[in-house]
């Protein structure tokens, strides 16, 4: 199983013992955002049932954070399992809809201005949610 990179620390919105929050590296569009799990899991399905709805709830919190950061009405959900360990990219949708937000080369960056405000509405939705 290939390990997920670490993100940046200026790029990490939220992080507990289980899992992490971030700021793409390689972004698809504005505030593409990495959930991801700290274990090894390689599906998940391999997760037990409490870490999975805690995982899905951190990813529902996750998107509501990016609709009201962004203002767009879509963010879509992709579960990748190209590196065979459990995270899920959050992507904004703007203009393009569709699998053509896919069509693009993401290429490195380095700015992760938006991560205080991001993270300030995340643990505000978190502190609520349920």
């Amino acid at each position: 199983m290939e390990k997920l990179p670490f993100p940046p620390s200026e790029a990490i919105i939220f992080s507990d013992e289980k899992l992490y929050v971030c700021l793409a590296s390689y972004p698809l569009t504005r505030g593409h955002v990495i959930v991801a799990w700290k274990d090894d899991v390689i599906d998940l399905h391999s997760l037990f049932r409490a870490d999975y709805e805690y995982l899905m709830d951190i990813v529902d919190i996750a998107r509501n954070s990016l609709l009201e950061m962004y203002h767009v009405e879509k963010v879509y959900l992709l579960y990748l399992d190209e590196v065979k360990h459990v995270h899920w990219h959050l992507v904004p949708r703007y203009e393009e809809k569709g699998l053509n937000v896919l069509n693009h080369t993401p290429s490195k960056t380095e700015d992760f201005g938006d991560m205080e405000e991001l993270s300030s509405i995340f643990l505000q939705k978190q502190s609520g949610y349920g």
